[in-house]
């Protein structure tokens, strides 16, 4: 067997193939030397990033677990309650770039590290903010987004110089798998260490010492991997273009930028889910007199359980059949399955939130199930949005692209959503009584669904691109070495573009 025939990537965690695994000591010298990094180092990295990833939106929805206690400690509205995510998404977003820039560039692991330490520190000294000041409790967590946006667009392109083809897009899945189960602990334990000590503060000074630990996993377990090798590649054969070259490069790609406004869609609903869920739940409880008025403590910290129970089991059974459904249709469909079932996900994702939020007045079980079903759907698009923007773009310019992903989705969806909501909300809203706190969160809400049927639009428009922009990043070749060509007796330099036939 040729080393082009190499099967490195055709055995995946989640799949019956029945390909058969070669075995060796040159074999396994031949999967192991390209990215400069171990197959067992490689496996413990992704495991190290997954943890990582896993905390990172565990600090991130700790808030939203405890939002009704920061809402009557601080004595604030739902716009102001909104703008917890928004200050936090804004700054992640506007730094994202920066970082993407420096990961293409400089050491990866050594970026990470920094980000993650200040991310650490900056999350527990918000858990010190004073009542009279709600605004330290703004900047601190506009700060935090700077840690992370360190992490998440880098992370990554490490899995990417790893793995290849159907590894790849495992291993993405694990990774990606921390998403839900992030999220779905960030409720669970931020409402449970808030009923424990009885103070929502303690709940935001869990993550900084978990982060610490993952800062000594980076710096002692994770080697920095070789940018393109593992694609036959190495990056010191790949001319780095300037960074309005690289912009200018993935303005031009369709699929990039089509699959980045249907990912747009994603983050605008789950950023609007994520800070207002457990809230509307607790008020429809109140509003069908399944439970008394809160006036002290702990206002939804059943919900918030509920809640992150239901991300957790949701966005696992998301991930994993979203990337089983696109191995299973990729032959059939062209190379077009990735696109089309985050297509399928977005737009069957749509009814069930909108069913969710009607039944909340009528059927608590019902809503839960809406809920569960909406969210498995939804979460079908983490891993293959990821993988999608892998194999579209070249290796030397994976971290922009993942940065101006990053900050687009953001910017038109989750820096915004969750404060339009509570403006809404707030708009809506005829008299303080507990009917119209429900009710005008509850129509706030409706506009999910609808963001939702856009974004699968998205998604179907950029099946049409997506083989030919794969064909042209795989045969990306940015170098224009000169080669000598004979001319009157003597050799003379010129660019091989000009000698292609």
């Amino acid at each position: 067997m040729s080393v082009g025939e190499t099967t490195s990537d055709s055995a995946p965690f989640f799949s019956d193939d029945s390909e058969t695994e070669e075995s060796g000591g040159a074999v396994a010298q031949r999967e192991e030397s390209p990215s400069g990094v171990s197959r067992v180092r490689s496996l413990l990295t992704v495991l190290i990033l997954c943890y990582i990833n896993l905390l990172n939106y565990m600090d991130r929805f700790t808030v939203a677990g405890v939002l009704p206690d920061i809402e009557h400690y601080f004595g604030i509205d739902d716009g102001k309650s909104g703008l917890l995510q928004t200050v936090f998404i804004c700054s992640y977003m506007f730094l994202a770039p920066v970082f993407g820039y420096l990961g293409d560039r400089y050491n990866r692991k050594v970026i990470m590290s920094f980000g993650i330490t200040f991310w650490s520190l900056v999350t527990l000294a918000s858990s010190y903010t004073p009542k009279e000041h709600f605004w330290a409790l703004l900047v601190t967590r506009g700060l935090v987004g700077v840690g992370e946006a360190s992490y998440s667009t880098i992370a990554p392109t490490i899995i990417a110089d790893l793995y290849v083809k159907g590894k790849r897009t495992n291993m993405l899945s694990v990774f990606y798998f921390a998403i839900p189960v992030g999220s779905g602990l960030g409720y669970i334990v931020g409402s449970q260490v808030d009923r424990a000590a009885q103070d929502w503060h303690w709940a935001l000074r869990v993550t900084p010492g978990l982060g610490l630990v993952a800062v000594l996993l980076l710096l002692l377990v994770v080697k920095e991997p070789k940018r393109g090798a593992i694609e036959e590649r190495p990056e010191h054969h790949m001319q780095q273009t300037s960074w309005l070259m690289d912009l200018q490069a993935l303005s031009k790609n369709y699929s990039f930028v089509l699959s980045t406004f249907g990912f747009t869609a994603v983050a605008f609903v789950t950023g609007c889910l994520a800070l207002w869920a457990p809230t509307f739940l607790y008020r429809a409880a109140v509003f069908t007199g399944e439970r008394p008025p809160c006036v002290g403590k702990n206002c939804a910290s059943s919900d918030s359980l509920i809640f992150g129970v239901i991300t957790c089991v949701s966005g696992v059974l998301g991930v994993a059949s979203g990337v089983q459904l696109s191995r299973r249709l990729r032959s059939r469909t062209e190379d077009r399955a990735d696109p089309l079932v985050c297509a399928a996900g977005l737009l069957l994702s749509a009814p069930f939130l909108y069913l969710a939020i009607v039944f909340a007045q009528a059927s608590t079980i019902a809503t839960y199930a809406f809920i569960f079903l909406g969210e498995t759907f939804l979460s079908m698009n983490w891993a293959i949005v990821a993988d999608i923007l892998l194999y579209v773009v070249p290796p030397t310019r994976r971290s922009t692209a993942e940065a101006f992903q990053i900050v687009i989705s953001h910017l038109l969806g989750d820096a915004g959503s969750p404060y339009l909501i509570g403006v809404l909300s707030d708009s809506l809203r005829r008299t303080d009584s507990f009917l119209w706190q429900f009710r005008s969160l509850q129509l706030s809400l409706l506009l999910c669904s609808f963001v939702a049927v856009i974004g699968g639009g998205f998604f179907l428009a950029t099946a049409l691109f997506i083989k030919g922009d794969r064909d042209r990043a795989e045969s990306h070749a940015p170098t224009d070495e000169p080669i000598l060509v004979p001319k009157s007796g003597r050799s003379t330099r010129v660019p091989v573009s000009s000698v292609l036939i």
